[in-house]
């Protein structure tokens, strides 16, 4: 288990560190209310709304992680010219993420996805969004706009929701291009575009999406490891890292063994960008110096903040150094070393 000096150290080294994210940005809309009574309209709950909130979401809610925990980020994506656009971009420009990477798509609309919560519980979510995949000047343009900035970063984060950005074309220029340069791609995925990600450094799939990915259900803990050995090889990444909701997440390094590591939260209220932390904060660990195990574990200390926190959050180095203190006088069982299965 990673101790608290080492925590420290490798925290002061985040706002040295300097990353780019492409893909699916979003804007979240939080609808704040009370619910007092049922509807005679029909069996559903009546939310009196008392205020509403904007956050930076999909891709764009991984840039917010990267820069609450210090570090220079640049923002590569596509937004509609509409009201949620510009919200979104003046969202971003508060917390200074670098968005000169923004293309602006008349013919797009900006994705939003409003929650409308009562008593702080979540209790639906309405999306509004364009799928189409990004035509090929927009594809293009973006590729211009991360090779400009290549240099000068450590890695960049693929932040794919199946929205349109991620493209086969422009991601295996990515791949190829920053693996050259010996520079760190790490995907957080979705399904459909699994066959895209090969030659990547780390994809980090939820339990889920892991066993939609191989077409199996995992029943028990080694059905999970020998998925890890299946997806290394099926994907031909350098690592497989699976978040695994309350079961923590499991590291599969190619030739290594796998790591279970336990949870980290102490509550959970809200798992909504969990996994835009956990990828944030693993990349910045990597880029800080850390081990792969050791920015898994700092990942899964960051995930442990954000679900205890109603709506999209991030964790911010305070932050994550108030969760270990917490957790350090009970912590779960030290990270598992499993044996490859045969």
């Amino acid at each position: 288990m990673i101790t608290r000096e080492r925590l420290k150290e490798v925290l002061s080294r985040f706002p040295k560190c300097e990353l780019g994210v492409i893909g699916d940005i979003m804007l979240d809309e939080f609808l704040w209310g009370k619910v007092d009574r049922i509807s005679p309209e029909a069996p559903v709950p009546i939310v009196q709304v008392k205020s509403e909130t904007w956050r930076p979401g999909g891709a764009a809610n991984v840039a917010f992680n990267l820069v609450a925990l210090g570090a220079k980020t640049h923002i590569f994506g596509i937004v509609g010219n509409d009201g949620a656009g510009r919200k979104l971009r003046e969202l971003l420009d508060a917390e200074k993420i670098q968005t000169q990477g923004l293309i602006i798509d008349s013919g797009r609309k900006t994705t939003v996805k409003t929650r409308i919560i009562g008593q702080n519980q979540q209790m639906i979510r309405i999306d509004r969004e364009n799928t189409e995949p990004a035509d090929f000047q927009g594809q293009k343009a973006l590729g211009e706009l991360i090779w400009k900035i290549l240099p000068s970063i450590g890695g960049i984060v693929v932040s794919d929701y199946s929205k349109g950005v991620i493209v086969e074309d422009l991601l295996s220029q990515i791949i190829k291009k920053f693996k050259k340069k010996d520079k760190f791609v790490i995907i957080d995925p979705k399904l459909k575009n699994f066959p895209l990600y090969k030659g990547a450094t780390i994809i980090t799939p939820n339990t889920h999406e892991a066993e939609l990915a191989l077409g199996r259900i995992f029943e028990s803990g080694e059905d999970v490891l020998k998925a890890g050995i299946d997806l290394l090889k099926q994907c031909h990444t350098d690592a497989i890292l699976i978040t695994r909701g309350e079961q923590g997440m499991s590291l599969f390094e190619r030739g290594k063994h796998p790591i279970t590591i336990p949870t980290r939260a102490l509550k959970v209220f809200d798992v909504t960008g969990a996994g835009d932390t956990v990828i944030a904060t693993f990349s910045l660990a990597l880029q800080a110096g850390c081990t792969m195990p050791e920015a898994a574990e700092i990942a899964n200390l960051a995930a442990g903040v954000v679900v205890g926190i109603v709506g999209t959050a991030v964790a911010t180095p305070k932050s994550m150094l108030e969760h270990f203190d917490q957790i350090h006088a009970s912590p779960p069982n030290d990270c598992e070393n499993n044996k490859i299965p045969e």
